[in-house]
């Protein structure tokens, strides 16, 4: 009673505090965030009225964000924590010496290796040796005798030579990624707004109160509440392992919880929960991540011990809950409950039972193998040859020299069998190969130096042996084979095609303000571009790079895009549908000052163009633009772009007046026709210098590139013969995903192996794929059995999509 008298006076002065401050505490945003959908709408509605309720008790703008005065800042990290989950504690150099201690092979001479030396020692009983016969073996002479222990001390020293190479490797290599890690954190940033502006911080800074901006690709580092989404959909089964995406509104459910990804749309959230009180910290803390495991230990044990008591005793029942909860609602209650013991036993031993087991690599496993081979063959022969020995010593002694088992002789008969054993043991100890795993230790380690030295960080030795082994690789194009850095080179606009960014006086006024419009608000309010950090420099593109293009675009043509999102702010759009891999576009509406509506669209140039019904003309009036027409531009126009490596973009609008009253704007295919097209561009994204060079050193060691990429098939040819993945006169395949699904697949839809075997040899270019077409053609390269060896396939790539195969491929760079 005192324990819970005492936490709940410390409490409810700290809520006084708190209320002081923000009138708002962090149990109740905590409880607030635990609830979903509706329940969560009538809390919020119950206890803070509405969003701008909460943002209100908290002392932030759902416009401006809060005023970024440090005092302000780190009062909110004092009440309600800082945006960091502490780290796991790191494995100790003994923990890693006992990992390594592991291996087959070391076991195996650490066995022999200690016999032999406590056999070395073993000195027998002075007897009358004469009366005992000449032996065959006969005992080793005394200089023999005494440096007998040499050999075992030798392999002894032979085994911990290896063990402390792998465990010192190991932990390097950990201190390396831990600090990689720190380094990580520290530039990962994420974009809120904050006195009006909108900025870049590192994550660890963001605040309760924080206003997030959030977009397609986005993990989210901190639990929320939805401001204002744009046809926002999130993958939430990180946390509740539910594959669906969920759409979030601010009707239904505006919960954002950390640690999930935004799969489509953008929006802006009021930041509620950081760190160890955010869903994910809660989750790490239960599992212990944040947690020393010292302490961990001493926490089961006291629980242990009070459970004991309580069965002796029963009036103490509850006295262990009351604890807890007097622990759970002390200080800020920024730690966890935990929970009971019993629950924590069989949800650890659930955990053990799930965890993976760590896949070995082909050397590891071909060398275990070997180890376990000659480890057995070598126990067969010396069991043969002590079995020799015994039948040749009693047959000698008891046949051949006749002589009857005198009682004095025993201590010299166990003498010479324990020789014989000695020997047995020799055999096996040369059979085994000690100085294997320490040239293989050694030579990784090597590797994974030699690495280091160009930039590359290796976090298993064995993925070096695995690069080496690469017969495949599966390159994505975006930011790994090309630059990552787009611009536009070329237009085709008022019925023209500019072969350069043509000069705004050549571009109807109408025509140019359309597209300027469109542009501007038709990006990502999150994209934009920033001055060059240095003199001199390329101006800094933020988000996504084709917008980033586009907006580059609107520069070019003199024109401040910058000023149309001023006076048109994101939360005057009235809706907005986003880009995903099912759309291959994006389109916003405004609401015009009339009442009608216009929407401007923007994407891949082969899929709008079939939705365009008219075309701005040379004099900016809209012309009908029919089939023909668009076979006539897809031949004269895009392709002559694609073949030159660009992307194409096109831009189109269309008006939905009044009078044809309100459109039903969740009928998409009925919303995203009877457009208008303005123009189309031509997007480069540059080859980097250094990679036609590494394809030809990859082609001549013997191994396949191909690229695996989203973009147009004819962009991505252009791309692969610039990179050299495509050599005139090869016989190769260029598919795209729809294709290479439909031959991959039987009647019934379902995908076999046999099908894929006949595609891969030959495939070098896979354009237009989905995140599950990669994955499908690296599972289906490395479950191949046409070639005689299984091919050891590495996959490269930087972004959200390049995930699951990255994850499957035997290695994969990121």
């Amino acid at each position: 009673m005192a324990n819970n008298s005492y936490s709940g006076v410390k409490n409810s002065m700290m809520e006084a505090n708190h209320n002081g401050e923000f009138n708002c505490t962090l149990k109740d945003l905590r409880s607030l965030m635990e609830l979903r959908g509706a329940e969560a709408i009538t809390k919020i509605e119950e206890s803070y009225r509405d969003i701008q309720g909460l943002c209100n008790r908290l002392k932030t703008s759902p416009v401006d964000g809060l005023s970024g005065q440090p005092g302000d800042i780190e009062k909110r990290i004092t009440v309600f924590g800082q945006n960091l989950i502490p780290p796991k504690k790191p494995k100790t150099f003994l923990q890693l010496v006992w990992e390594a201690l592991q291996d087959v092979t070391l076991i195996i001479l650490e066995v022999a290796a200690i016999i032999s030396l406590g056999l070395s020692f073993y000195k027998p009983p002075d007897a009358e040796r004469e009366n005992c016969g000449n032996a065959a073996g006969g005992v080793e002479d005394e200089n023999e005798s005494e440096a007998g222990w040499i050999e075992g001390a030798a392999i002894l020293l032979s085994v911990i030579c290896v063990v402390l190479v792998t465990a010192f490797n190991d932990w390097s290599k950990e201190k390396q990624f831990r600090g990689l890690q720190s380094r990580i954190e520290q530039e990962q940033k994420f974009t809120v707004v904050r006195g009006g502006q909108v900025i870049q911080i590192p994550v660890a800074e963001i605040v309760v109160g924080d206003v997030a901006q959030i977009k397609y690709g986005d993990l989210l580092p901190a639990d929320g509440i939805l401001i204002q989404g744009n046809d926002l959909k999130i993958d939430e089964s990180s946390l509740t392992g539910e594959s669906d995406h969920v759409k979030k509104t601010l009707e239904k459910d505006p919960m954002l919880l950390s640690g999930t990804h935004v799969m489509e749309g953008s929006g802006k959230m009021l930041v509620t929960a950081v760190g160890v009180n955010s869903q994910t910290g809660i989750i790490f803390t239960l599992l212990g991540g944040g947690e020393d495991d010292d302490d961990d230990e001493e926490e089961k044990k006291k629980e242990k011990e009070e459970k004991k008591k309580q069965r002796k005793n029963k009036k103490q029942d509850g006295s262990v809950e009351n604890r807890k909860k007097a622990k759970a609602q002390d200080g800020a209650a920024m730690e966890m409950q935990p929970l009971n013991s019993d629950e924590g036993a069989e949800a650890e031993e659930k955990k053990k039972a799930n965890l993976p087991k760590k896949e070995k690599s082909v050397l590891q496993g071909k060398l275990t193998k070997l180890a376990v081979q000659i480890g057995k063959a070598g126990l067969v022969m010396s069991a043969i040859t002590v079995i020799i020995l015994v039948v040749r010593f009693v047959i000698d002694t008891f046949w051949v020299q006749n002589l009857p088992w005198i009682k004095d002789c025993t201590p010299v008969y166990i003498q010479f069998f324990v020789k014989f054993f000695i020997i047995g043991v020799t055999v096996l100890v040369v059979a085994v190969p000690e100085g294997l795993p320490l040239a293989v230790t050694i030579s990784l380690a090597y590797s994974v130096k030699k690495m280091m030295n160009d930039n590359n960080l290796v976090r298993h030795l064995d993925a070096c042996e695995t690069m080496g082994n690469a017969t495949a690789i599966c390159s994505d194009k975006t930011g790994t084979l090309t630059m990552n850095r787009m611009t536009v080179v070329q237009a085709y606009v008022a019925e023209k095609h500019y072969k350069k960014v043509p000069e705004p006086e050549n571009i109807p006024s109408s025509t140019l303000d359309m597209l300027i419009l469109g542009i501007a608000v038709n990006c990502a309010y999150t994209t934009k571009i920033m001055p060059p950090e240095k003199e001199g420099g390329l101006p800094n593109q933020v988000g996504n790079k084709t917008e980033c293009a586009l907006l580059g675009f609107a520069i070019d043509l003199k024109r401040d895009y910058q000023a149309i999102r001023s006076e048109v702010p994101e939360e005057k759009l009235f809706k907005v549908y986003t880009f995903n891999s099912v759309r291959k576009s994006m389109s916003t509406v405004l609401k015009m000052a009339d009442g009608s509506y216009r929407m401007f669209s923007k994407g891949a140039s082969e899929i709008l163009l079939k939705k365009c019904y008219k075309i701005l003309t040379a004099n900016g009036e809209p012309k009908v633009f029919r089939p023909r027409d668009r076979d006539d531009m897809v031949k004269k126009v895009i392709e002559p772009m694609a073949s030159e490596g660009l992307r194409t973009i096109c831009l189109a609008y269309r008006d939905f007046p009044t009078s044809d009253g309100e459109p039903d704007w969740d009928n998409e295919n009925d919303i995203l026709t009877g457009l208008t097209c303005i123009c189309v561009v031509g997007i480069e994204d540059p080859v980097r210098p250094e990679v036609p060079d590494a394809i030809s050193k990859c082609q001549h060691a013997g191994i396949t590139v191909r690229m695996v990429t989203g973009d147009n098939i004819n962009t991505a040819r252009a791309i692969a013969t610039k990179c050299g993945i495509l050599q005139p006169g090869d016989d190769f395949l260029c598919l795209e995903g729809k294709e290479f699904n439909r031959r991959i697949r039987n009647e019934k839809g379902e995908i076999e192996q046999e099908r894929i075997d006949k595609i891969w040899p030959k495939l070098r270019v896979l354009a237009r794929s989905s995140p599950t077409d990669k994955h499908t053609l690296v599972k289906g390269i490395i479950d191949s059995t046409v070639a005689e060896q299984r091919q050891v396939v590495a996959v490269t790539g930087d972004g959200t999509n390049d995930g699951p195969a990255l994850k499957k491929a035997d290695v994969g760079f990121a």
